[in-house]
């Protein structure tokens, strides 16, 4: 189920908001979870099954941590071993659903190339947001292990942080020292539920009015045989803005569910296109990500407390992963390696992430050929397609078809790349426009909720890209 879908926003929301507000305090987490499982499985119940064995697996290794489980009084190396258990089981179970295929075509391809016979590939069905609820989780273990937050106060109080349907499958990935007391206690009043619908308006319209049609733009670019120059740079502009008008407002809405359940989510989008450099980019895209990958994996790793040498292999390392993180395929891996890259080189050139006003556009102007490389790597189905659209768009790919530019120059889709350079680079985000919170801000929700509804009802083509993350 996504948000952006008849069947969420006229049935399964009012259902759920309705019962939620009118059952006691104590009976919310568990309407919420059961609620959280319909949500999830409704495409494929099975999933569900995945869910909760990572959802009981790591509620049974924070019971055990702490000493609540078989062990009284855990020593610390058995306490480590619980965690090393716990870190194996989910990250196993995420390697097996999702990197499998990608494993055996590569091992197929070193054979094939080598004269060997091949081995049989095995599909294996992606559970949607398994990459989120499985950060998700292994963050309470780790957390618990530092000694950063208290056990979870019971399983359903657990279930109920890892399964909620607003950031469940496509993110922010919340960590439980966030929501620990909001799980216990939380505050349902007017103004929160009004600022919860003004996030949630905002992020279908971003979705349904901007991310859609630059989708339409981005498809018909990369899905074309030759590209002119400019051709291949409307569809790399196109892809940039769908990707992030989509998974921004996907946080959004989400957000905004979480404010109109009594939760408050971290903010996770702060205006990225505005970046001069990579560090400032990650400093700003998808930041739930970008501090999971560092508290989690580049401060273990060492961070920068080993000299610069292991610094920079630091650096490369988290994003390599990262890349890997976002999908099972070599132009991930790539786009992460590169990402690393520039990261480590900005380092070592002594880039500041945030650089003089009056020097800025020149950074930018210098930061944006390489990073919308990256975003064309990231967009192509293959190393060779991505390799092509990059040719293309130097002038070197031979060329295309003057007939693409019927739909790439159309008025409407000049007037909606218009509008996503503006809402990217001029104007501000929800966020900074949510507070302080007042009567307008409803108005507006109501408006964008109507207009972006209306227009939804009328799109045949809706992804969410995150989905298959």
């Amino acid at each position: 189920m996504v948000f952006s879908s008849y069947i969420f926003l006229f049935w399964f929301l009012p259902l759920t908001l309705a019962a939620y507000y009118a059952a006691p305090p104590r009976a919310r987490n568990v309407l919420l979870t059961v609620a959280s499982y319909i949500f999830y499985g409704w495409a494929n119940p099975w999933f569900v099954l995945l869910m909760a064995f990572t959802t009981w697996t790591d509620y049974a290794a924070g019971q055990l941590m702490s000493g609540r489980w078989l062990l009284r009084s855990p020593t610390a190396e058995q306490r480590r071993l619980v965690l090393i258990i716990s870190v194996i089981i989910n990250l196993s179970m995420l390697g097996f659903f999702k990197y499998l295929g990608f494993a055996q075509a590569s091992l197929n391809y070193l054979l094939e190339a080598f004269g060997y016979e091949t081995v049989r590939v095995f599909a294996v069905v992606l559970p949607v947001g398994i990459s989120f609820y499985t950060f998700q989780s292994l963050s309470y273990t780790i957390d618990l292990y530092r000694g950063e937050v208290e056990p979870a106060r019971s399983l359903l109080d657990f279930a109920c942080y890892v399964s909620l349907f607003p950031q469940l499958v496509a993110g922010p990935i919340v960590r439980y020292v966030d929501i620990a007391a909001q799980l216990v206690q939380r505050e349902l009043t007017v103004t929160r539920f009004a600022g919860g619908l003004f996030f949630l308006a905002c992020g279908l319209a971003k979705k349904i009015l901007l991310a859609n049609p630059a989708g339409e733009v981005a498809d018909a670019a990369f899905g074309a045989d030759g590209l002119f120059w400019y051709q291949a740079w409307i569809g790399a502009f196109a892809f940039t803005f769908q990707i992030y008008f989509d998974f921004s407002g996907y946080s959004d809405m989400a957000i905004g569910l979480g404010h109109m359940l009594g939760f408050d989510f971290r903010r996770n989008f702060n205006r990225p296109l505005i970046a001069a450099t990579f560090t400032e980019f990650w400093q700003r895209w998808h930041i739930s990500l970008s501090t999971w990958l560092r508290d989690y994996l580049y401060i273990p790793l060492g961070g920068n407390r080993k000299g610069p040498v292991r610094t920079y292999i630091n650096l490369f390392t988290v994003m390599l992963l990262g890349g890997l993180w976002h999908g099972a395929g070599w132009t991930f891996v790539i786009w992460g390696a590169v990402h690393g890259i520039f990261l480590a080189s900005e380092r070592l050139a002594g880039k500041r992430s945030l650089v003089p006003s009056d020097r800025r556009w020149v950074q930018q102007l210098g930061f944006w050929p390489p990073m919308l490389f990256t975003f064309i790597i990231f967009r192509a189905d293959t190393i060779q397609q991505g390799w092509r659209y990059t040719l293309n768009a130097v002038g070197l790919g031979g060329g295309g078809s003057k007939m693409l530019d019927a739909l790439l120059l159309s008025p409407d889709h000049i007037l909606l790349m218009g509008l996503a350079a503006l809402f990217a680079w001029a104007l501000p985000d929800t966020w900074d426009v949510a507070e302080p919170f007042d009567w307008r801000h409803t108005v507006a929700a109501v408006v964008l909720l109507v207009v972006a509804t209306a227009v939804m009802l009328t799109q045949s083509y809706n992804p969410f890209l995150y989905f298959r993350f």
